[in-house]
């Protein structure tokens, strides 16, 4: 078992997470989204749904090839290495919610943009959370454990939401705890209201996303790539589906509030995603054709991701003639009118997704990896 095969396979599966997420976090405007690239309006699931929690199971798993590294390593070293990790993509998530930290006021004058509105949790800052808390748990505690802190952050959270409130936006307990520890002006808006979909709360169930995909990704080191540990995979898979699907009927699967059922689920669906990946790339030779695409948002994925943030920012932030934003602009008179209706939001997104892509395909020609 190849290191290069092996990291490939990572690369793929983390190179489409990122793909996929580009694509759905960009749907261009002037038309409505296909639904199967728009989130679950509450309760259910769309493909969509699985773009974030994937990426949590691909931190997961790079960090059971990562994680043999710290046993070489004092702790002082190990604990500076996580800590650091964790702060600096937390601040970067951060400072991206609050660029281009500044904005016109009504006397059309440039002036700060008030920290004091500007949202703390997000996706980075979950993946920050997740992967520190996921790092010490794996570093410090016996795998037994990890297991059932594990289950006690799934069934905690079941019964915090259970006692605390009801399953609905506004009232959830997750809603409550963040309106008293952040306050709304730090929260998400965009559901018209403040509510945070990466809020606090909601975050400790997210931590078994990466637990999950650390122990796939150590299966896979230690047991190798044979059909019996594939198998494994599969059957790991179908059995967190089906207690997913039991788990539905008290605790609805739900992204927003991240629930129980919808760790599982999720989890379900990438055991067997990746094992299907690694069948593809170890077992078949249908290869070469089509995973140097993925590879390519794989082996920078932060600095990628970063960037489809960062452009569409800057296409929001300044105005035509017309008054419309670029991005407004773009969509309506390019993108609308050669394939009006989805196909149209669907073709920016894919374009920007391209754009993406031929910055990190620059990158990985000149050996140029960005990493925290």
């Amino acid at each position: 078992m190849s290191n290069t095969q092996r990291f490939t396979a990572l690369d793929v599966f983390r190179g489409m997470t990122v793909c996929f997420m580009i694509i759905v976090n960009n749907q261009g405007s002037g038309a409505e989204a296909y639904a199967p690239l728009e989130h679950a309006a509450w309760h259910g699931f769309t493909p969509t749904d699985l773009v974030f929690p994937s990426f949590l199971f691909a931190v997961g798993n790079a960090m059971a090839f990562t994680m043999p590294k710290f046993q070489s390593m004092n702790q002082s070293a190990v604990l500076g290495k996580i800590f650091k990790r964790t702060f600096l993509i937390f601040l970067i998530g951060y400072l991206l919610y609050w660029f281009p930290f500044v904005k016109l006021n009504d006397a059309n004058e440039w002036v700060m943009k008030p920290i004091e509105t500007t949202r703390i949790f997000g996706v980075l800052q979950r993946i920050a959370l997740c992967y520190g808390a996921a790092s010490l748990m794996l570093y410090y505690l016996s795998k037994r454990t990890v297991i059932i802190m594990s289950v006690v952050f799934l069934l905690g959270y079941w019964l915090l939401m259970y006692l605390g409130g009801d399953y609905s936006m506004l009232g959830s307990f997750q809603i409550k705890v963040d309106k008293w520890l952040i306050g709304e002006g730090h929260m998400y808006k965009g559901e018209g209201v403040a509510f945070d979909p990466e809020g606090f709360l909601s975050t400790f169930p997210s931590i078994v996303n990466v637990i999950i995909g650390y122990y796939a990704g150590v299966m896979l080191r230690e047991k190798g790539k044979e059909y019996e540990t594939l198998t494994k995979l599969l059957l790991g898979g179908t059995i967190l589906l089906a207690i997913a699907f039991c788990w539905n009927y008290s605790f609805p699967i739900n992204k927003k509030l991240w629930t129980g059922s919808f760790t599982l689920y999720t989890c379900g669906i990438d055991l067997m995603l990746i094992s299907l990946l690694v069948y593809v790339l170890d077992k078949t030779d249908f290869r070469k054709d089509w995973t140097s695409f993925f590879e390519v948002f794989g082996k920078n994925p932060l600095f990628i991701y970063l960037l489809s943030d960062f452009i569409p920012i800057m296409f929001n932030i300044f105005k035509d003639a017309k008054g419309r934003t670029y991005e407004e602009a773009i969509n309506l008179d390019i993108f609308q009118k050669l394939t009006p209706g989805p196909f149209g939001a669907f073709l920016y997104s894919a374009t920007l997704m391209i754009i993406c892509w031929l910055v990190g395909y620059w990158m990985d020609k000149k050996k140029v990896y960005i990493r925290v």
